[in-house]
């Protein structure tokens, strides 16, 4: 009988969220505390959690904009910035054969930061005039060299410094934090602070934990924002209705 429910739940955990070695460390020898085993598990679930998350994340910030009909508040140099970011991130993941469960979001965020750039440049009046597609197709192409790649990851961390500080000075100019959506910032800060322990534990690539360890701070400083100008920003919304 043993053997029997075994299969199922066999077929369920490897090689999705557990190795062959550690499912029979954990479920045939029932060693449950084998912390290398519990590591890889708690990774896993995290990292999967934070893809499936990533689906939804942005889209509070869609539709506050879409319920505003306005993106004020908003630096549209940040979310360039951003999308560049999640760029490099994902064709440095795919280039690295990285398992998806450590760099998925990229993929769903990059696709909702499209969005928000599109809703930006159309609330203030402006054509996109940036093939975005065409530039991301040229970069998965196996032709494009692998320093060329690894670049790109690199300038992640000067992309996100500046995209947050530009963001971050925005919100100082403004006084308020305007469009901008308190569940998204907050839930992109508690994704990256995920994401430096998984890159760590299934990378093991410097530069993604490194990534990682930037943009938790950058996203904790607008987080600390949105808290510092909660009153602000319903003040400025009652003054603009009067």
């Amino acid at each position: 009988m043993v053997a029997e429910a075994d299969g199922p739940l066999r077929r369920v955990l490897v090689p999705t969220l557990l190795p062959e070695k550690c499912y029979d460390q954990i479920f045939i020898q029932w060693d449950l505390l084998h912390v290398p085993c519990l590591k890889i598990l708690l990774s896993k679930v995290l990292g999967l959690g934070i893809v499936a998350g990533s689906l939804l994340v942005k889209l509070p910030q869609v539709f506050k904009i879409l319920g505003a009909q306005s993106a004020e508040g908003l630096s549209l140099q940040s979310v360039i910035l951003e999308l560049v970011a999640l760029t490099g991130t994902m064709v440095y993941s795919i280039t690295n054969n990285f398992p998806f469960s450590s760099w998925g979001e990229a993929l769903f965020l990059m696709l909702q930061t499209v969005t928000i750039c599109f809703l930006v440049l159309h609330f203030r009046g402006q054509t996109v005039k940036v093939c975005y597609a065409v530039v991301l197709l040229v970069l998965l192409l196996p032709l494009t060299p692998p320093a060329a790649v690894t670049l790109l990851q690199a300038s992640n961390v000067p992309a996100v410094v500046v995209g947050r500080l530009l963001q971050a000075a925005t919100n100082y100019r403004n006084g308020h934090t305007g469009q901008l959506s308190a569940i998204t910032v907050f839930l992109l800060f508690g994704g990256s602070l995920a994401r430096i322990f998984t890159s760590i534990q299934e990378t093991g690539d410097p530069l993604m934990a490194g990534t990682f360890v930037v943009s938790s701070l950058c996203n904790g400083l607008i987080a600390a924002q949105l808290l510092f100008y909660w009153n602000a920003g319903a003040t400025h919304k009652k003054e603009k209705e009067q």
